[in-house]
């Protein structure tokens, strides 16, 4: 469905950004990103982002591509069987937790897919319990500002920054970081408290 993941970025791509500036933005996003570390990819999609992050964290690196989507977990395990590429694994998530393991990941990227948590509360409570000590989370999501963003963002998302950023930080988390990287989307960093 659109919207999940990086099929939702895709989209967005129709309203500014081209496929290669996506791609580099995701080698920003990545850019703190060391081998060895544990990523997830929450609402993985097609594995565009997946993909880069696997490259990023290396063999000794772990890339969770995690998805509501049984069919877009499928397409990414077919794609990195081709490529060869060994360190990713898929996780099938359900509308309230993210089903990661306990302080498994060093960092949670969440892209064009937050507007689609219909219970955000129990989802993020799901990231942080699975982030390790010093971990982040990193949300990419559409501006939705009357005027400004195009009827399909206006339509189909939930929520302002100002509603993702009241909703996040209510689970426990404190913005570090809002950079104005994207076009036609917002780019937040956060950490979780007293972790």
């Amino acid at each position: 469905w659109i919207g999940t993941g990086a099929a939702g970025l895709l989209m967005a791509l129709a309203y500014g950004d081209s496929t290669d500036q996506a791609r580099e933005r995701a080698k920003q996003a990545a850019s703190r990103v060391r081998p060895g570390m544990a990523v997830a990819d929450i609402g993985a999609g097609t594995g565009l982002y997946t993909r880069e992050f696997a490259a990023a964290v290396g063999p000794s690196g772990t890339v969770y591509a995690v998805d509501i989507a049984r069919s877009f977990l499928d397409g990414i395990e077919r794609l990195n069987r081709e490529r060869g590429i060994t360190n990713v694994r898929t996780v099938l998530n359900n509308p309230r937790s993210v089903e990661l393991p306990e302080q498994s990941i060093d960092l949670a990227f969440v892209a064009a897919t937050y507007h689609h948590f219909e219970y955000p509360q129990s989802t993020l409570a799901s990231i942080r319990q699975a982030l390790r000590p010093r971990g982040q989370l990193i949300v990419i999501d559409f501006r939705k500002a009357p005027g400004v963003s195009s009827p399909w963002v206006m339509q189909h998302v939930r929520g302002d920054q100002r509603q993702t950023v009241a909703e996040i930080e209510a689970a426990g988390f404190e913005l570090v970081e809002d950079l104005l990287l994207l076009r036609e989307n917002f780019f937040l960093r956060f950490r979780p408290r007293g972790k």
